[in-house]
């Protein structure tokens, strides 16, 4: 069992969906990251999704595009984001992370070396946005036989006959992009997810996690009471952004812009009744 598997069980024992946060890493810079995901579980994240920057994310929107050129411009690499998350668990075992992005950099590290040093960093899962089923040899199979969730993203055009194949190697849990296209150009319905929630778990016993299209509280509870997680990533970039100085640099209400936001987010989600299975 994985930390991703234990914090869904206890999070379904408690009667509650989880709270996931998306954040880049290296973003606005290395020691200012760490600080900030260190922030992250007394905020009232229960997951951690960790961005590992590239320079060409196709499926990310303008803030996240840009929080991936900060880190770059600031020296990240996926050898440095693998340290930040041996550095994160020097004080937390148990909070689940998930690294989340392209497969070109993890093909260039090494996919074997990647997953020893993934799983030795105490990362948990990973999603790879640009690596559909047909490619599972390339990296899911080996993830899942190293101990890592693969966790695959469905969208609202993947239909019940694709779904299947979708859902072949997933573990961890299913996240379902709420809205078609990019991160942060528009606002999921709740509603709508609801169903698509509901007919993905015809397919799957898997927890359902929704992201894209979440900024608010009142949003992020009205998910959490249709889906087994709320997702966030682009409000709390631009939570971050917001706090840099005029070149872009950290300053002293960086780490509290974005934790004072996710436990905002964070109560949202504890105030939803209890997802449907």
């Amino acid at each position: 069992m994985t930390r991703i598997d234990a914090k869904f069980a206890e999070l379904a024992k408690e009667g509650r969906s989880a709270f996931v946060t998306f954040l880049m890493a290296g973003d606005p810079d290395p020691a200012t990251s760490l600080d900030i995901i260190k922030a992250l579980p007394k905020a009232g994240a229960d997951m951690i999704e960790i961005g590992m920057p590239f320079t060409d994310p196709m499926a990310d929107g303008p803030s996240i595009q840009a929080a991936g050129l900060r880190a770059l411009k600031a020296g990240m690499t996926l050898r440095k984001t693998l340290e930040m998350v041996r550095g994160f668990r020097k004080g937390d075992d148990t909070t689940p992370i998930v690294l989340m992005g392209y497969y070109n950099p993890i093909y260039i590290y090494g996919v074997d070396k990647f997953l020893v040093d993934a799983k030795a960093a105490g990362v948990d899962g990973l999603i790879i946005v640009d690596l559909p089923p047909e490619e599972d040899t390339e990296l899911c199979i080996p993830a899942l036989k190293a101990g890592l969730n693969f966790i695959r993203l469905a969208t609202p055009t993947t239909d019940d006959k694709r779904l299947p194949a979708v859902l072949a190697n997933t573990s961890g849990f299913v996240y379902y992009v709420s809205v078609t296209g990019i991160t942060g150009s528009a606002s999921a319905d709740s509603n709508v997810v609801g169903e698509a929630v509901a007919r993905i778990k015809r397919h799957t016993k898997l927890p359902v996690c929704v992201g894209f299209g979440i900024r608010t509280p009142e949003a992020a509870r009205a998910i959490a009471e249709k889906a087994n997680g709320s997702v966030v990533g682009t409000a709390l970039v631009d939570a971050l952004s917001g706090s840099l100085d005029a070149e872009g640099r950290a300053t002293s209400k960086t780490v509290g812009a974005v934790a004072d936001l996710v436990a905002a987010l964070a109560q949202g989600v504890r105030g939803a009744r209890q997802a449907a299975e």
